[in-house]
């Protein structure tokens, strides 16, 4: 028996030390927010928090997964925060499934969702695409697969009773062949989203969507791990006060596209927008 009792005090002091190491971790200056790489308002806004924060003393840490990854993931009080959250549509069965996370602030209130073509291609609702398959070789070009905006497709593929495929790829893939085709005047439709640097840089319009398939106005709002507030509330109100309008978010996507090095641009557009940045540091 005293054998025992000598075996279990340092197993004890053990566990005791490996949870107080953990507590520790989440009290520091660790941060950790996840990322859907490629998607260029997301990337844009992270880098941007992480060059505010790496200024305030803080170790950001980027990872990079798929929004169902990160959501488990801040569930499993493994990822502190993601920005890229889209509501009330997009993301809304993907959050549903973790009602534990918290919100923390909208970062950007007119997103927007759905098919989109060249503005020289003549047709203005997704009711038309029918009438035109043929020029649209019957395809639709997507993004990632388990992407809300690919969910989104399928759906109107099938209320619509389109005569097409949607090809899916990643956002890159999907961008490089609507720039090909553009560059040849070839008729194309691709799933797309505001903002985004490819609307500055491309005449594009949106599709009509009468049925609504893929909702009207979103929201990009910042979710966290459920005790994200308790352990960091100094950082739960800068979150929440991260706030873009129409014109400061154009010009950060435009300039972080023609970026080789997204963390020194980020921190640039940081020095450029001081004061903007200072009101989302107050902590009143």
């Amino acid at each position: 028996m005293k054998q025992l009792k000598y075996l279990f005090f340092p197993v004890l002091m053990m566990a005791f030390a490996t949870l107080s190491s953990c507590e520790n971790i989440k009290n520091s200056k660790y941060i950790t927010i996840g990322m859907v790489d490629g998607w260029a308002e997301d990337v844009a806004m992270t880098h941007v928090a992480k060059a505010i924060l790496d200024q305030q003393g803080y170790h950001v840490i980027i990872q990079k997964a798929s929004t169902d990854m990160i959501l488990a993931s801040m569930n499993n009080e493994d990822t502190d925060l993601f920005m890229g959250v889209w509501l009330p549509y997009t993301h809304a069965k993907k959050l549903a499934k973790f009602p534990g996370l918290t919100h923390l602030g909208t970062n950007y209130d007119n997103g927007r969702i759905g098919l989109v073509v060249p503005e020289y291609v003549p047709v203005n609702s997704i009711e038309e695409l029918n009438q035109h398959k043929d020029q649209f070789s019957h395809r639709i070009i997507g993004i990632e697969k388990g992407a809300g905006l690919t969910t989104g497709t399928d759906k109107a593929i099938i209320d619509y009773k389109l005569d097409y495929q949607q090809i899916n790829s990643s956002t890159i893939a999907m961008i490089t062949e609507l720039q090909n085709a553009i560059q040849r005047k070839q008729w194309i439709v691709v799933t797309g989203w505001q903002p985004h640097w490819m609307f500055g840089k491309m005449k594009l319009k949106f599709l009509d969507d009468p049925k609504k398939i893929f909702g009207e106005a979103e929201q990009i709002k910042t979710y966290s791990r459920k005790s994200f507030g308790k352990d960091h509330p100094e950082l739960a109100k800068f979150f929440s006060k991260i706030h873009f309008d129409d014109t400061n978010m154009a010009d950060l996507l435009v300039q972080m596209e023609q970026s080789k090095n997204k963390e020194a641009t980020a921190k640039k557009w940081v020095e450029e927008h001081s004061e903007l940045v200072q009101s989302w540091l107050n902590k009143n």
